[in-house]
């Protein structure tokens, strides 16, 4: 993920578990706890569409 905030349209593609303001904002987005993000990008890598995909699909 880029540090620099203002470029953010690739970071919407990826998850990055590195900066604690990424991970709150994407188990906010994805409405799932921080383990459970972290499980699903582990077993699925950081495409934020596979990882997406996975975590609806559990539902």
């Amino acid at each position: 993920m880029s540090d620099d905030l203002t470029k953010t349209g690739n970071d919407r593609k990826r998850i990055s578990l590195e900066q604690p303001y990424e991970v709150r904002d994407w188990t906010e987005s994805l409405g799932v706890t921080e383990q459970e993000l972290r499980a699903a990008v582990q077993a699925l890598g950081h495409s934020a569409d596979a990882v997406r995909q996975y975590l609806q699909s559990r539902t």
